[in-house]
């Protein structure tokens, strides 16, 4: 018996053969939200779950090149993108995107540093942070990167506020003390809503920032609100944590996990 259609949605990142993020992480994880996800390849990396030695990047071109004929294709209304070569290229892909498909909505999961151990840019400027952020979805970053994006704020919480002015932020908060695992979504320069889980013993999960930004774009292209897609995506990406106790997350194999 045929499923019915499931909405497009489309991930550019990088290739991490370990599939824990990126590229295999993003579709493992809209397959099991139930969208159809395409991937174009922004960077090939050699790493595992626990080791990062390099990364080969994929020109703009080329990136260009594998999205074109999809977004020609099929009705893309949500696309994710996470590891690239140079932020400030990232605002002329911005602007590719949305001159092939006017009504796209980004997200961004800013992946600044690996968790294997290897840094990939340093904090851009604040201009470029404007540029990039202002018409965004949703901007997806943990405490780290949020300082790093932001510097001139005291904490990850006051430059998250700060820059919601120009696009919704939610600020990871795995990276934080605590017996419980909080995410805080701004807008407008305000804190709008919190998700949190509890903080699991083994829950370290390489990956997992990708997996809850993936999890929200399809929340997202199946008509939830920001604010539901959050919810949904934030406990999606516990059951991954809660899978087991390694730091490869399993993904879930039936529609009933799909739509939790």
């Amino acid at each position: 018996m045929p499923y019915p259609p499931r909405p497009y949605v489309l991930s550019l990142a990088g290739f991490d053969p370990s599939a824990g993020a990126g590229l295999l992480a993003d579709c493992k994880t809209f397959e099991q939200r139930g969208v159809y996800g395409f991937g174009v390849c922004t960077a090939l990396t050699v790493q595992s779950d626990v080791q990062f030695e390099r990364v080969q990047w994929v020109p703009l071109a080329d990136i260009r090149a594998q999205a074109k004929p999809l977004l020609e294709r099929f009705g893309v209304g949500w696309a994710k993108i996470g590891l690239v070569e140079n932020l400030t290229k990232l605002p002329e892909l911005l602007d590719w995107l949305r001159a092939q498909s006017p009504t796209i909505g980004v997200v961004w999961d800013p992946v600044l540093k690996a968790s294997a151990g290897y840094d990939f840019h340093t904090g851009p400027a604040p201009e470029l942070v404007r540029q990039l952020c202002t018409g965004l979805a949703l901007l997806t970053p943990n405490q780290p990167e949020m300082r790093r994006l932001w510097p001139a704020a005291a904490t990850a919480e006051a430059a998250a506020a700060t820059v919601s002015a120009y696009c919704p932020v939610l600020l990871k908060g795995g990276h934080a003390e605590g017996s419980e695992a909080t995410d805080v979504l701004y807008q407008n320069g305000q804190e709008v809503a919190r998700f949190t889980t509890p903080r699991l013993p083994h829950g370290e999960k390489h990956g997992s920032g990708c997996v809850l930004s993936a999890a929200i774009v399809a929340g997202l292209a199946r008509g939830e609100s920001l604010v539901e897609a959050c919810r949904s995506g934030k406990a999606y990406t516990a059951r991954v944590l809660a899978s087991n106790e390694s730091l490869l997350g399993y993904h879930f194999h039936n529609q009933n996990d799909a739509n939790q």
